[in-house]
């Protein structure tokens, strides 16, 4: 699996703490960036991991802001993105089998980054159900 992960300068801890944590595992990843916590304009990190994810060139991506919402919005406006905003394990689980979410967005300054870890791990972990969900899905892309 190829997972591309980016960050504001509000998301840029937390994204080290991640990648750090992804890079234990042997996965490939990419970091689209913010490289440090200088204040950067968000839209422009979500639209690049949602952009990549969109074209196939990864599997997955991961965007986290300061609270995760307007990096979420601006990754959700890019065609065929269901960017999840999670907080939580059992909604990391959910997303990925109901909704089959292909973007994961954090809050840097919401989630503590033990809890983030996990959530990583089950999102990345989790497979998509289908059956019904399916037919969910195709409704929100149409």
């Amino acid at each position: 699996m190829k997972i591309i992960i980016g960050s504001d300068h509000g998301g840029f801890s937390l994204k080290k703490k991640i990648i750090d944590h992804i890079k234990k595992q042997n996965l490939d990843f990419f970091d689209a960036g913010c490289y440090s916590t200088e204040s950067v304009d968000y839209p422009e990190y979500g639209k690049k991991v949602a952009v990549a994810v969109s074209d196939q060139q990864y599997d997955r991506g991961i965007v986290v802001c300061g609270t995760g919402i307007g990096i979420s919005i601006a990754a959700n406006k890019v065609k065929g993105i269901r960017c999840a905003l999670v907080h939580d394990i059992t909604s990391a689980k959910l997303t990925r089998e109901h909704n089959d979410s292909n973007v994961l967005a954090m809050g840097g300054r919401i989630v503590d980054h033990d809890t983030a870890l996990e959530i990583v791990d089950i999102w990345l972990k989790t497979e998509f159900a289908g059956g019904r969900h399916l037919r969910r899905i195709q409704a929100i892309e149409n």
